[in-house]
């Protein structure tokens, strides 16, 4: 059963997993939908040793509308009071796709709340190469143009095309069963607010040198040419960053093996352990 608690005047859904003496991992959910972390919740690794925190951002799933216009620093700052409700002080944050921007301006906002950054294949920044620009031309355009005309669920399949590859339903399916379906049902969601949210983020190198905190930069080596690309940026740009690359895994990368990117998280989790307060 989801929780239902009101954050900054929006109703957010969120479940508490795990073990709850453990250290707290915020795992927020990339923006084509509210199914995400299930099969991280499933891993023995994680829900063993630490508190889980899933919930759902504003506009997805059975969570409120966004009250403000589309900007990453309004989900960051539902973040933040969602783990102020949850009396959360400070947190191991993962985000993954188009999360990683929502973990990265929580980051520079609230650098209190955030002892660790889990960036898995960011959706942001974007280096101005050749394969962002084809990127957005087979990809984003025609996603956008098919979800315009009505047609929801085309556009959604057009768009997992691009980033998870051509095969990607029996995988999707099997490791996030009733993702598509929510993805559909989230369309909204994705397309007139975490797009529109995404392309306007003011991220640059010189925020990314504030950030001081230990990342973990998470890569499946059979995504396509920007991820890897953005993946390095993030491993140029931030400080204190470091990479973990996973072979043969795709941009669907944590429902393909869970078990090797809970093993990853826990294992940097383990060498940068949240102290005891004082």
């Amino acid at each position: 059963m989801l929780n239902r608690i009101s954050v900054n005047g929006t109703k957010l859904e969120y479940q508490l997993y795990g073990t709850a003496a453990g250290e707290p991992v915020v795992l927020i959910h990339w923006g084509v939908a509210a199914t995400w972390a299930e099969p991280l919740l499933d891993q023995p690794a994680l829900a063993s040793r630490y508190q889980l925190l899933s919930y759902h951002r504003a506009g997805f799933a059975g969570s409120g509308p966004l009250q403000h216009p589309p900007a990453m620093a309004a989900h960051a700052g539902h973040c933040q009071q969602l783990m102020r409700e949850l009396g959360i002080t400070r947190a191991h944050i993962v985000g993954h796709s188009s999360s990683v921007p929502v973990a990265l301006q929580l980051a520079l906002d609230a650098p209190e709340a955030v002892h660790t950054l889990t960036l898995m294949e960011a959706a942001r920044p974007a280096p101005p190469t050749g394969a962002e620009r084809q990127f957005g031309t087979d990809v984003a355009l025609p996603a956008l143009h098919r979800y315009h005309a009505g047609d929801k669920a085309a556009a959604v399949d057009i768009f997992f095309r691009g980033v998870f590859g051509p095969g990607f339903r029996a995988a999707l399916d099997r490791g996030l069963p009733g993702a598509f379906e929510q993805a559909v049902a989230d369309a909204d969601a994705f397309f007139t607010q975490e797009m529109p949210a995404l392309r306007q983020w003011p991220f640059t190198e010189d925020d990314a040198r504030r950030i001081r905190q230990p990342a973990l930069a998470v890569l499946g080596t059979a995504s396509p040419a920007i991820f890897a690309e953005r993946h390095k940026l993030l491993l140029h740009w931030l400080p204190n960053a470091e990479p973990l690359d996973l072979p043969g895994l795709t941009h669907l990368l944590h429902a393909q093996d869970p078990a090797a990117v809970a093993d990853g998280l826990t294992g940097f989790f383990a060498r940068h352990p949240i102290p005891e307060p004082p």
